[in-house]
């Protein structure tokens, strides 16, 4: 009697398609920051902070639009100008209006990046990490899994993580997109509300020649409420571990 034997099916190979938008992030990435880096500067901010008013002030609305899209690329693409736009945000449209938009546009920007990682490396990593059951990169992707918005959480919240590391690590292990943009957008509004409140005091700093304190999130009375929120973050991965000994 014959049997029938079945080939095993050899796994596809990624296309290229899958790394296109990866790629051009990359691309764009080193054009954009050799050819507009000197622009994002708490140099370049000062020094055109007349015509950055003047232009807020002929179209208010179109300003929000425009300085949002140009937050959104400024993420979306890792350019190291952020932080100076925070700032500017701050400088032009005030504490509160300030905080909602770059919050907003931080979220899409790192939303788009962690798209393309995902899309390109992210899934076919996370493959290989699971066929890797007892390496230490997937025991680490496990207890990610387990804990995933308050890992997440923390990751946003200590002001010790890169915000590009952010935006990507996840991009590799797996995580699920409604709880990235979820601890994305309410993770990052406490620094964002420092920049931000920084960034609305630079009139006076622009008038006394000086810079602005950016080392002010690390002061106590800042940085001890944004660890607060950390330590709360990790209590459910504190209390899981405590049950599962008990």
């Amino acid at each position: 009697m014959l049997t029938e034997t079945k080939e095993n099916p050899t796994p596809s190979k990624p296309s290229l398609k899958r790394f296109a938008p990866l790629g051009l992030i990359i691309v764009v990435t080193v054009f954009a920051y050799t050819i507009f880096g000197d622009y994002l500067s708490f140099e370049a901010l000062s020094n055109n902070r007349e015509s950055l008013i003047a232009w807020r002030d002929n179209n208010y609305l179109f300003a929000v639009v425009v300085f949002m899209l140009v937050y959104i690329a400024a993420v979306s693409f890792s350019l190291p100008g952020a932080l100076f736009l925070s700032l500017g945000a701050g400088f032009l449209f005030g504490v509160i209006t300030a905080t909602i938009m770059v919050v907003i546009s931080a979220t899409i920007g790192a939303t788009a990046i962690f798209t393309a990682a995902k899309t390109g490396l992210g899934d076919s990593l996370h493959a290989k990490l699971q066929s890797k059951g007892d390496g230490i990169l997937a025991k680490m992707e496990k207890g990610l899994r387990e804990n995933e918005i308050s890992y997440l959480f923390i990751m946003r919240l200590v002001p010790a993580v890169p915000f590009f590391v952010a935006n990507l690590a996840p991009a590799f292990l797996g995580v699920s997109l409604r709880n990235y943009v979820f601890t994305t957008f309410f993770g990052i509004m406490p620094g964002t509300a420092v920049f931000v409140w920084v960034g609305s005091g630079l009139g006076e700093v622009f008038a006394q020649g000086g810079t602005p304190n950016l080392g002010l999130i690390f002061e106590w009375q800042i940085l001890g409420p944004i660890l607060a929120l950390s330590a709360l973050s990790a209590l459910p991965i504190v209390l899981k571990k405590f049950h599962k000994k008990a």
